[in-house]
Parts: C-alpha cells; structure tokens; sequence
C-alpha cells in the first residue's frame, strides 16, 4: 500500500501529493469564479482543475446551450417544510467555479428551494428526487436550515443523458443540518455538480456525498464559513465499476476563527477502466485563527485495470491554529487478510465480502441515515458479487 501522510503542517505553502502531481502554480482561492460563462475557456484536460476529468466526454455540457430538457425534481417532507420555485439569485450562497456550472447557473430552467423554519427539529428526513431523462438538462436547488433548527434533506440523482447541476446549502447560526446526495444514474449518464455551503455562527454541516453508478460523475463541494465556531463534517463513498469516471473535488475555505472541519472519503474500484478521483484542498486563511481540520482519503483497488488518484493540498496562513493535517492511501486487496479468513473455513467470496464490508463499515456507520445505509450495503453487495465474477474470469 502506498501513503502520503502529513499530520500537522504549518507555513505558507502548498501540499500536493499523486502520481506526477507538482504543486500547484496558482493557490486555490485565487482560481476564478463568476456568474458569467465567458469568464471560463472550454478545457482542454491540460488545465489543473481538469487534468483528471475525461474532458471530451463532456463537450455538450461545455456548450452555453439551453438543455434539451428540464430534469424533474420533486420533493416531499414533514409537515412545515417548504418546498417552493424561488428566483436563481435569490440566496448565491454559491459562485460557479468552472464553466460547466456557470452554464448551469444560467441554463437551469427553475430554481427549488427546501426551506427548514428556524427552532424546527424534523424528525424525518427530507426527500429531494432529481431525475434526468435521458437527454442534457440543468437544475439548480437552494437548501436553507433556519436558526437553531435540526434536519436531514436526501436528494437522491437518478435517471440517464447528461446532467449538470448546482445545489446551494446554507446553514443558519446554531443549525445542525446533514445533507446526503446520492448519485445512481444508469452506465451511460453523466452527471456534474457543484454544492456550496455557506456556515453559520455556531453551526454544523455534514455533507454525505454516495456515488453509486453513473459513467462519469464529478462532484464539487465548497464550504466556507460565516462566523466563529462552525463545523464541517464532509463524508463521501463511492464504488467505481469498468468504464465508471468517480471523481469528488473538495475546498474547505476557513476564514473564520474557531471552526472546524473533518473530511473522510473512502472509495473502492472493480473493473478495467474504473476511475477515480479525489481531491481535497484546504485553504486557512490569516484570520482563522484557532482552526481544527483533518481530512482523509481511502481507496481499494479489488482488480487489475483499474486506478485511483488522490491528491490532498493544504494551504495555512496562520500559525495560530488548533490542528491540521491530512492523510491517503491507495492500495490493493489485501490477500494475506483474504487468507487469513479462508485459513480459518471461510469461504473466498465471503472472505473478500468481509474485508470489504470493514473498509467501508466506519464511515457508513456515520453517515446517520438508516435508509440510506441500508440502501449503500445493498448496492456494495452487488458490486463486490460482480467483482468476484471478475476475479474468477481473471483467475480462469
């Protein structure tokens, strides 16, 4: 298994750890952001943020084109919520970062808003359904947790053809909010977002990001903070089959001082061809003084064919802080374990089920929705079924 570790670092200077990765020329608050598609060039797979990204395969979201149909989203919740079309800038709690989202931005034929009241604490999740139907379309979503209010939206991504949207979250002081986005298109989709989140006073966030199916999936998660004392907690699982793109970019902006922030991916990949990607980037600004952050990065590749890039970067402007660091590996099954198991009369299938299941085990622990656990280890289940059927062909 092969590692990059740095549990605490301080300075103003960048890491950048993967295979052939410098550090970055540019930091990564300075990259741009605007509302307005012409202020990003179609990439051509050589710029930073690209590199990774099969950029040809997305060339008709790149277009500044209206989609050829508008994805349904729907919504359903506990008493109380309101679940309304609200105007595209009625909150900008997010800036687009790349052009596909500023194409989104401006192509998304409606926006839906989740409002949560200030002092509610929902006992029941919200349910969000964004559904494409098999040509290109946009969707833009607002998420808005009231004051002192407790709740769980799950928007849950379905369906086929090419998909970009953005989805704004903002967390209001004392609010306690978990958002889980799951993406399950079918082997041809694609699918582009953006989430921003802005945090309030005092606030939490945990932002669960489920990548189960689609053939490319990139995901973008911000986070910045809008007073003292925030906390982040941003968790992401994927599983990536042959031809499947899986890539989760992340930038936690602490301005903010005594905020927190705790990033765990975890990630496997069965398959020839299947990709993924993560990138973690941390930015701690001067006057966030007294900050705490750690994030973490897993994969396990369970076949020849496949490939995992993992690159952490973090950026400190202060000395004064409580913490920071970050860690990643990626490495393949384990036979001495698989072996261990089998020594013991366990069958091979359920021994690589075994291993498997306690890799991803403490991170879907936390992930606090039982739906959606339940969901995750069926999926995974099946998965791991097809990987063994691979395994097998290999071996014969």
């Amino acid at each position: 298994m092969s590692a990059t570790e740095t549990l605490v670092a301080t300075g103003n200077q960048a890491h950048s750890h993967g295979p052939g990765s410098p550090v970055p020329l540019q930091a990564r608050s300075e990259r741009t952001t605007s509302y307005d598609v012409a202020d990003f060039p179609v990439p051509n797979g050589r710029e930073e943020e690209w590199r990774f990204t099969p950029v040809k395969a997305l060339k008709a979201l790149f277009a500044d084109e209206a989609g050829t149909e508008t994805p349904k989203i729907d919504g359903r919740g506990p008493e109380g919520i309101v679940l309304e079309g609200i105007a595209a800038d009625a909150v900008k709690a997010l800036t687009p970062q790349d052009r596909i989202a500023a194409v989104a931005w401006n192509q998304a034929a409606e926006t839906q808003a989740v409002r949560i009241p200030a002092e509610a604490e929902l006992s029941e999740p919200v349910h969000v359904n964004v559904a494409s139907l098999g040509g290109r379309g946009f969707g833009h979503l607002v998420i808005e947790a009231g004051r002192h209010s407790r709740a769980t939206v799950i928007i849950d991504h379905t369906g086929s053809g090419e998909y970009a949207g953005n989805v704004e979250i903002v967390v209001g002081d004392g609010a306690e909010l978990r958002v889980v986005s799951i993406q399950q298109g079918d082997n041809e989709s694609i699918h582009v977002g953006q989430h921003d989140a802005v945090i309030g006073r005092d606030a939490k966030l945990n932002h669960v990001a489920v990548t189960l199916g689609g053939k490319i999936v990139r995901l973008s998660t911000n986070v910045r903070y809008a007073g003292p004392g925030g906390d982040a907690e941003l968790l992401g699982v994927y599983f990536a089959e042959t031809n499947q793109h899986h890539e989760n970019r992340l930038f936690v902006d602490h301005e903010a001082i005594n905020c927190k922030s705790n990033v765990l991916y975890k990630g496997a990949l069965a398959g020839d061809d299947a990709r993924s990607v993560w990138i973690g980037d941390v930015l701690i600004r001067a006057a966030a003084e007294g900050t705490n952050t750690f994030e973490l990065n897993r994969n396990l590749v369970l076949t020849d064919g496949a490939r995992a890039d993992s690159v952490p970067n973090l950026e400190i402007e202060t000395g004064e802080i409580e913490g920071a660091g970050h860690a990643s590996a990626t490495g393949r099954f384990d036979d001495e374990q698989l072996f261990y198991l089998q020594a013991r009369g366990i069958p091979e299938d359920e021994a690589r089920r075994l291993v498997v299941s306690g890799f991803f085990n403490d991170i879907i622990g936390r992930i606090g929705v039982p739906e959606v656990t339940e969901h995750l280890h069926d999926v995974i289940e099946q998965k791991l079924a097809r990987a063994a059927e691979l395994s097998a062909a290999a071996k014969a």
